[in-house]
């Protein structure tokens, strides 16, 4: 997923799907919480899989960032629920406003093989506003396609939760997997050597994910 950052933006988003206003360089840490998203809205490392540990992000320049010596922190939500979309793409992009929401917060994770994982919550004013978030995420990723900077790949789809498998080209790849309830969306990043085979992994991980987010 694209490098996150941390400043806000200086104008009221209303289009996701739209880049949003290059923000100053992060001076002070944010905060570890994001209006009423805390850390208990996020999934409990043990939940993700034996072995898996919170990961206290030091950030820096390179970043976009300053660390604030805690696993979550806000990101500007419009920054965040645009980042989140596929970039670079060979395959036709998805037409269409999609709503920014509220807040947005980000928890970082190590897998038991030391990997690199990311959980964004994004949290909407309401269910209608996160549903049509949801949906026209799924519809660039599977738009997406293969042979460019980005492929991606689908491993399933359900109604409010769906897997996929993003790679980027010389780079990583990853195992997405993004689950709807009520007013929040989690899209859940988590580097992999085999990405392929943990569609039932992320399947089985829905219901913790569910059982926290909202």
């Amino acid at each position: 997923m694209p490098v996150p950052t941390n400043t806000l933006s200086t104008t009221k988003a209303t289009d996701a799907g739209v880049p949003p206003q290059v923000p100053e360089q992060a001076t002070a840490p944010p905060p570890a919480n994001a209006g009423p998203l805390t850390e208990r809205n996020l999934p409990a490392p043990d939940k993700l899989g034996p072995g898996w540990k919170t990961y206290t992000d030091p950030g820096g320049a390179e970043a976009g960032f300053v660390g604030n010596n805690t696993w979550t922190r806000r990101r500007d939500p419009h920054q965040a629920s645009y980042e989140a979309l596929p970039s670079g793409c060979a395959g036709s992009p998805a037409k269409g406003a999609l709503p920014v929401p509220a807040y947005a917060l980000t928890g970082s994770y190590r897998t038991a093989s030391a990997l690199p994982a990311t959980a964004l919550l994004l949290r909407f004013s309401n269910s209608d506003q996160a549903t049509a978030y949801y949906q026209g995420y799924g519809q660039r990723m599977r738009a997406c396609g293969t042979g460019g900077d980005l492929s991606v790949r689908q491993l399933w789809t359900d109604q409010s939760a769906a897997a996929a498998v993003r790679a980027y080209a010389g780079a990583e790849s990853y195992v997405d997997l993004s689950v709807l309830r009520g007013s929040t969306v989690a899209l859940l990043a988590t580097t992999s050597a085999e990405p392929d085979q943990q569609a039932d992994w992320a399947r089985a991980l829905v219901p913790v994910v569910e059982a926290v987010i909202e």
